[in-house]
């Protein structure tokens, strides 16, 4: 029942991003543009480009401002905000003092419902963020260990890697859909069909190729963020962190059967596991890499 409430409010959502795209993308190019001399309606190149950056740039964007909604009613989970409990305490004090030091609102703290041990950032600037941290997390890290997870967590916000990653995915998504609409449309004039059909297969192709260099940034941000809790805490309980978490993630049933492969939010997890034979789609470096390192930071 959960993975079918999950899935229909990904598709409502999606449905309900595409219908507001379209909208905004007409106003913009036949009424806003226009109005400051900008006039793309006859051109076909200019045309096909200005709705490729609504939809690519659009879509991350709303995606971005979505996220925190998106991660509270995609899981189960329970915001922190008057901790009782003794890591819920070692939890908010972490979120607080990192964000007093950074001289930015304090992120919502949340906790989920999961035995892997794992924790992740998003939202839409460094001064509206949320850091959430999984059960299985706070129950089997020592209270060192899960500071340093945390100063992690806080490294994405300070950085401001959310939007720094929507610019790059606006990107390339930009890219995406003007090459495929500016080969497939002459076809879609002539037979619509074929023309739709290679649309459909360019657009999945060069998603594939455009995920590389989202995947390349999205493991350089690990290591700053790794970096980020090394310089706040030290390097040993950021690798000994580490070394525990993939340890406990590699021993759970539910991450054996391959449940995280499809998580929406693994990108901003912690912790994925890491594939060498596919190392340029990988999200996260290997474990080996971060801790090497982080330990060389310390030398």
């Amino acid at each position: 029942m959960k993975a079918f409430k999950g899935i229909g409010l990904l598709i409502i959502t999606n449905i309900l991003i595409m219908i507001t795209l379209v909208i905004s993308g007409n106003i913009l190019v036949n009424f806003v543009l226009p109005m400051f001399g900008i006039d793309l309606r006859d051109s076909f190149a200019s045309m096909n480009f200005a709705w490729s950056l609504v939809f690519g740039f659009g879509g991350a964007f709303i995606s971005l401002f979505m996220s925190k909604w998106l991660a509270k009613r995609g899981m189960k989970m329970q915001q922190v905000v008057n901790p009782s409990t003794p890591k819920e305490k070692i939890v908010y004090e972490t979120v607080q003092a990192l964000a007093q030091r950074e001289g930015i609102k304090m992120p919502e703290v949340w906790v989920y419902w999961d035995d892997v041990p794992n924790a992740f950032a998003t939202g839409p600037t460094r001064n509206n963020a949320m850091i959430a941290v999984s059960s299985g997390l706070a129950v089997n890290l020592n209270d060192d260990e899960l500071k340093a997870v945390l100063a992690h967590e806080m490294g994405h916000v300070a950085n401001g890697d959310m939007m720094a990653t929507t610019l790059l995915q606006g990107l390339m998504n930009t890219f995406v859909y003007f090459i495929a609409r500016m080969i497939a449309t002459p076809i879609m004039e002539r037979n619509y069909w074929a023309g739709f059909a290679i649309y459909m297969i360019l657009q999945t192709a060069l998603s594939v190729l455009a995920m590389i260099p989202v995947c390349w940034f999205s493991r350089k941000r690990e290591f700053k963020a790794d970096a980020y809790a090394a310089d706040a805490l030290g390097a040993a309980p950021m690798v000994s962190a580490l070394r525990k978490i993939e340890t406990l993630s590699n021993q759970s049933v539910a991450y054996q059967q391959g449940s995280r492969e499809d998580d929406a939010l693994a990108t901003m997890k912690i912790y994925a596991a890491h594939n060498r034979l596919t190392g340029l789609f990988a999200t996260h470096p290997s474990i080996d890499d971060r801790v090497a390192a982080l330990k060389n930071r310390s030398h």
